[in-house]
């Protein structure tokens, strides 16, 4: 933890790959903002300088990750979905419940195309997380852009794992027809 003493520019930047590094939990652009004695706008200007620079930094619903080596081999489907937006955490419940991770959540808005955003939601903490964030600032789902149709980029460790989340949110008729 740095104290008190505000980092500058690149030095800042190698930090903050050093603190990305180092967890294997993504990183809030606040937390990164209050070690290195900055504003959160700050780090997002950093964020963006090392994006440029290709660093495999990804920003989530829980804060920055930085993608290290060679993850396990996992396997991914795309799910059609459509609900309210009062279903949003039991649709997300689902899936973590099964050991599944919701990479992300892609719309398709009649002016702007294809609008993707990373969830990287794996766990219940996650989704509560999710959930307040969403409840605190107000903000709406994608989803309600396309009166609840979206899709779901999901992973798992096996094909059974997606097959088992796809017919438990059927059951709950969430997955679209």
């Amino acid at each position: 933890m740095n104290e008190g003493k505000k980092i500058l520019g690149d030095e800042r930047r190698r930090v903050i790959i050093d603190w990305l590094k180092e967890s294997p939990l993504p990183i809030t652009g606040s937390e990164l903002a209050k070690r290195a004695n900055v504003s959160r706008q700050v780090i997002v200007q950093d964020i963006s300088i090392l994006k440029a620079k290709n660093l495999p930094i990804l920003p989530t619903a829980q804060g920055y990750l930085l993608l290290q080596n060679e993850p396990p081999k996992r396997v991914s489907r795309i799910i059609a979905c459509k609900h309210d937006s009062t279903q949003a955490q039991e649709e997300l419940l689902t899936i973590v419940d099964h050991g599944v991770t919701v990479v992300n959540v892609i719309v398709e808005h009649a002016i702007y195309g294809e609008l993707t955003a990373s969830l990287m939601i794996s766990t219940r903490k996650d989704v509560e997380q999710f959930c307040q964030n969403l409840s605190k600032t107000k903000a709406s789902l994608l989803s309600d852009l396309t009166e609840g149709v979206h899709l779901h980029t999901i992973e798992a460790n096996s094909e059974k794992q997606l097959d088992e989340v796809e017919q438990a949110l059927s059951n709950k008729g969430i997955i679209l027809k």
